[in-house]
């Protein structure tokens, strides 16, 4: 199971206080367990749920120097110390998985054991709310189109307006001096045009813990997944650094809750940040589509793709069946005599209520991915439309640029 995938781990120490005495090993980290191991031992001497630790502190003494302690609620206190590559960076990533795990529903821990149809409906209606949180950025964008549109307009009225001032200055009876009134003016004719960014549509924030290569020191921060880009933060919501969609060259991810964001660059260091979450699983979908084809899924972070759970190997995974499993199962459910129906039902473990909700939620899904599409298709013209009046206006522009200079 991926939860059983270590998201970290680290060589140190563990004090033994049955035998006062250091044990080396490595202390490894999983989305929900901490765990140490005694070098060359085949079980784990220290496995514990994250839900059940009570405080992680920095602590050290005149016997203990540089060592975290992790403080059960039954009071078992553990000691790690000799931590590589060092305590601050250990810390802070353990803080951050156990901060995660406290803020997660209890029933998701709890609940091991579930139908595969209400694993199904758990799929699609996450699946549905993703599509309507992207369904309004996209008409945001719209919007946003629309308005630059009309700005387009204004400008184009503007340059009318302009040509035809510069037409009567450029009349020979029209000048009575010798000198030029307009030098003065020279000075603010400069392009004066507004920058309207307006607010990038907004798909996921999350809570990160980064490192920006070389230095490794890790610290907290957000991720923020646009439209067009990818925004690193500081906890102050300072941003550190964007990645543009076209930018980025490479996005691996190394296990379910870490990624590698790179630019290559030709002649200077490329821009690389290692990025830890423990809500990474939500947004390694989202990456998946924006970045098909410069995601590389490695062997332990390989369940989380679209290709791996769509391949024909999975097909009997209850977690990831696709819709036409679903109504074939329905239909064919459907005619059966009562206890072969029931068989059935019992083999695939959806009942005919699970499945009806099922249906009614990828209705819902192909009405919004077709008013998606239309948008999408409206947004096209839209954009040709906008190049094509940019075009104009970026000639109108240099024309009207050479005419004033001629005056001046």
């Amino acid at each position: 199971m991926n939860k059983q995938v270590p998201v970290q781990t680290w060589s140190c120490s563990y004090y033994l206080n049955s035998e006062r005495r250091w044990l080396p090993g490595r202390l490894s980290l999983t989305p929900t367990h901490l765990r140490f191991k005694e070098d060359k031992a085949e079980t784990f001497l220290v496995n514990f749920h994250l839900s059940s630790i009570c405080e992680i502190k920095k602590e050290s003494s005149s016997y203990i120097f540089s060592s975290i302690t992790v403080l059960e609620r039954d009071n078992a206190k553990h000691w790690f110390s000799s931590l590589l590559p060092n305590r601050t960076a250990v810390f802070t990533i353990l803080e951050h998985f156990w901060r995660e795990q406290l803020l997660s529903p209890r029933g998701e821990q709890e609940n091991t054991k579930t139908s595969k149809g209400r694993e199904l409906i758990n799929i699609v209606s996450r699946s549905q709310k993703r599509l309507e949180d992207t369904t309004r950025v996209l008409h945001h964008q719209g919007e946003q189109f629309d308005h630059i549109m009309k700005d387009l307009n204004k400008i184009e009225a503007d340059m009318t307006t302009a040509d035809r001032l510069l037409s009567v200055l450029e009349a020979p009876v029209w000048w009575p001096f010798s000198g030029n009134p307009w030098k003065r003016f020279s000075g603010t004719k400069e392009a004066s045009g507004d920058h309207h960014g307006g607010k990038e549509g907004v798909i996921i924030t999350i809570p990160i813990i980064f490192s920006h290569h070389p230095d490794h020191t890790v610290k907290p921060g957000k991720l923020t997944v646009l439209l067009s880009a990818m925004e690193i933060a500081d906890c102050n919501f300072r941003l550190l650094h964007r990645y543009e969609r076209q930018d980025v060259d490479d996005i691996k991810a190394m296990t379910g809750h870490e990624i590698i964001v790179r630019q290559r660059f030709i002649g200077k260091p490329d821009i690389t940040y290692r990025i830890l979450s423990a809500k990474l699983p939500d947004v390694l979908p989202l990456l998946e589509m924006q970045y098909e084809k410069k995601m590389d899924f490695h062997e332990e972070a390989a369940m989380f793709s679209e290709k791996y759970r769509s391949s024909p190997k999975d097909q009997c995974s209850p977690g990831w069946q696709t819709d036409s499993w679903l109504l074939d199962t329905i239909v064919k459910t459907g005619p059966m005599a009562g206890g072969q129906a029931e068989a059935v039902m019992q083999d695939q473990e959806v009942s005919e209520s699970e499945a009806w909700e099922l249906r009614k939620i990828l209705m819902k899904l192909k009405g919004i991915a077709l008013d998606a599409e239309s948008e999408l298709e409206r947004q096209d013209e839209a954009l040709d439309e906008i190049t094509s009046s940019v075009d104009r206006s970026v000639f109108n522009i240099d024309k009207q640029t050479g005419r004033m200079r001629k005056l001046l």
